[in-house]
């Protein structure tokens, strides 16, 4: 995959000193070929600080002559990205000053590859052959350098499942899980309240006899709890674990329902518990549906807000839909959502939405033609790492309401006191996701699976601290849109 080091989340540290991987001579034809079909060199480099090898990162120098040179160093201002090739598979990743990272590099096929790479320390060496292999999509080479392993208890055999970087990231997301355990426990315990109070008037009309064989006879339906949120996820294993449910999980991929089973399996889930939702569908774009035709859910868990840091579009049409199918006390997660936002100068923002003037293309005037194609909102922005002023405290711009939609404004204003004199550029926004009244979702949280996005402004607004601007927000098909005046 590729990553703009400079703005990782937390930093990075260096390892081992740069070192060369190749030297490729595009004027040389039969270099080339040599190169696409020579056999694996490999390479002995000394660790120079103690820490974790997670990964191999790679850039480029391209030398236009003997004396110009382009850079995609994550040292250098640049728009290129530097290639990250994961370290998997050691049994041991720590490494100390004075070791030694062995790997093999070649270029088959054109594709630079990074292959067995083991840890040398003081003679011993460990080595466990871990072939990252390039391919020929971003999407197919996230999903193999992301792998989750696990394997079958009943066959005894490895399973595979390959799962996005976005979908990792969701994983690892402890708060997320945390908050979604509590809010479907607390709606679980007061289906279970309903059901205890109800039994009890039951029996409470007959004598004692009758009241014992009741006790024994009544038998307590699953609660059907369905979670269409998007990619790999595991919340219906939480779920399950919580009570008596019948947990459908919408993945679509193959390997994640089987990954999905095992996880189930060796957390002692009962196999009959979870389910895979589309398989019961004749037609799997209506996805929401009765569980069964006299049933209702309890619980439909939606995806409401993109890792891009977009509202998903149809959410509310879904919402509707989702309204329409809940048992009597039943939720839809989250609940509802607000948006907030605050104004900020940010000059990257304006250099990677739009080209500024004529200078950067030396004189030729381009950027009328190009800037008719640019969006209006930057994505998979990490607000902790991109370079801003904030010019006012953050606010709330807009509420979407899932559960009560009438509650909802397609449109609103809102009123913003500047705090630091500058130039807007740009308005960065992201959500609070309200699972139910007490528990919340902060997308800007740094241990945040979601990146945030920004809306940037066509022309820069020159502001000075105090003076207030009025925010006009239009929310219209999971779009919104912003316009600033003063």
């Amino acid at each position: 995959t590729t990553e703009k080091l400079s703005r990782i989340p937390g930093g990075y540290k260096a390892l081992t000193e740069i070192f060369q991987v190749l030297t490729v001579n595009f004027n040389n034809l039969q270099e080339l070929k040599n190169l696409s079909t020579s056999k694996p060199s490999k390479m002995n480099i000394p660790i120079i600080k103690d820490g974790i090898l997670d990964a191999v990162v790679v850039w480029f120098t391209l030398h236009l002559d003997d004396e110009f040179t382009l850079s995609t160093s994550p040292n250098v201002d640049t728009c290129w990205e530097q290639a990250v090739y994961p370290v998997q598979g050691l049994l041991d990743h720590s490494v100390t000053s004075g070791d030694c990272v062995v790997m093999e590099i070649c270029c088959q096929d054109c594709y630079l590859r990074i292959q067995r790479i083991s840890i040398k320390t003081s003679g011993y060496e460990m080595d466990v052959e871990r072939n990252l292999r390039e391919k020929n999509s971003e999407a197919e080479l996230c999903s193999a350098l992301a792998s989750l392993q696990t394997a079958s208890m009943l066959e005894n055999i490895c399973q595979e499942c390959m799962l996005e970087s976005t979908e990792i990231a969701l994983l690892n997301n402890l708060q997320y899980h945390e908050c979604f355990k509590i809010a479907i426990g607390k709606v679980l315990s007061s289906f279970s309240h309903h059901e205890e109070s109800h039994s009890m008037d039951v029996v409470g009309h007959h004598h004692e006899f009758e009241k014992n064989q009741s006790k024994n006879s009544v038998t307590v339906d699953p609660l059907y709890i369905l979670d269409v949120s998007e990619g790999f996820s595991i919340l219906p294993v939480i779920a399950g674990k919580l009570g008596a449910v019948k947990a459908y999980s919408s993945v679509e991929k193959e390997h994640h329902q089987v990954a999905l089973s095992l996880i189930s399996e060796a957390n002692q889930f009962p196999r009959e518990t979870l389910e895979f939702w589309l398989s019961h569908l004749q037609d799997e774009n209506k996805v929401l549906q009765r569980p069964k035709s006299d049933k209702l859910w309890s619980i439909i868990i939606l995806d409401v807000i993109e890792t891009s840091g977009l509202i998903q579009q149809d959410v509310m049409e879904k919402a509707a839909i989702s309204r329409c199918l809940l048992h009597s006390g039943g939720k839809i997660f989250p609940h509802h959502v607000k948006i907030y936002g605050m104004l900020v100068e940010s000059n990257l923002l304006l250099l990677e939405s739009a080209v500024q003037g004529t200078d950067p293309t030396l004189g030729f005037n381009i950027a009328p033609f190009i800037n008719q194609f640019k969006v209006p909102i930057r994505i998979f922005l990490d607000l902790s790492t991109l370079p801003y002023i904030p010019l006012s405290n953050s606010v709330e711009l807009l509420r979407v309401d899932l559960m009560n939609p009438y509650l909802n404004n397609s449109s609103t204003e809102v009123e913003v006191e500047i705090c630091k004199s500058g130039q807007v550029t740009g308005i960065p926004f992201w959500y609070h996701v309200y699972l139910d009244n007490d528990i919340v979702l902060d997308t800007s949280s740094k241990s945040s699976h979601w990146k945030q996005a920004a809306i940037v402004l066509d022309k820069p607004i020159q502001v000075q601290e105090g003076e207030k601007l009025i925010l006009s927000i239009q929310y219209y098909k999971s779009n919104i849109s912003v316009v600033v005046k003063q």
